[in-house]
């Protein structure tokens, strides 16, 4: 097999992928965590055994959908920490960005961190055991890390500041999600009044960091 035939059969099988993956969406959008192998491969026009032999099992799908969604996040995150505005501004739109993405598609984020709240239909009872620790905690280490990698490019914080931009990465991830599931589930204020308080409660030592010398500021 040449390469430009090699070539072809990716590009196919990278589109064939984007479609299941959009099939895929679409059932999420509609079921939240009780989407379904089953339900997936209906709406993708296929037998569950194809939708496996592209992801394996609700776990490689999972994996997949997961990606996606997280990349589309973290750019939407970066454009809010680059966009021109007072470091207290970007704080807020940075937390905002994030909240207002679990706002708009509450099933999808409801798939992604509980989908063990959805009870398994008797045609999937190979997913029972979907282990949802296994999959979440990947996601949230990846956006500490993409956000720790910011602020150690943009503050000095003085000595130490790789340790502490990591634990201030993981820790502001950490934050938003605990705050953004507690407030998705019961919407106990606005979202505006939920990003200054997440604000406020961040702002002190943010506010005194300087700005890294050479680095693009925060």
């Amino acid at each position: 097999m040449d390469t430009t035939q090699r070539t072809g059969q990716q590009r196919s099988a990278d589109h064939r992928r984007r479609e299941l993956l959009e099939a895929a969406d679409r059932v999420v959008l509609r079921d939240g965590p009780h989407a379904s192998m089953n339900a997936i491969a209906a709406e993708a026009g296929i037998t569950k055994p194809i939708l496996y032999r592209h992801f394996g099992d609700k776990g490689g799908l999972y994996a997949a959908l997961a990606v996606r969604h997280t990349d589309a996040l973290l750019a939407s995150l970066r454009a809010a920490l680059d966009a021109p505005a007072e470091r207290r501004q970007r704080v807020e739109a940075t937390l905002d960005t994030y909240l207002a993405a679990i706002e708009a598609r509450p099933q999808v984020y409801r798939f992604l961190m509980h989908p063990a709240d959805g009870a398994a239909t008797p045609g999937d009872q190979a997913e029972q055991g979907f282990d949802v620790g296994k999959h979440s905690a990947p996601l949230l280490r990846r956006m500490g890390e993409e956000l720790a990698q910011v602020i150690e490019e943009r503050l000095d914080v003085g000595p130490g500041t790789q340790q502490l931009a990591r634990v201030w990465g993981h820790g502001i991830v950490g934050m938003m999600h605990a705050a953004g599931d507690w407030w998705l589930g019961e919407r106990p204020c606005t979202r505006a009044e939920l990003v200054a308080g997440l604000a406020d409660l961040l702002w002190g030592r943010l506010a005194a960091a300087g700005d890294k010398a050479g680095g693009p500021g925060f």
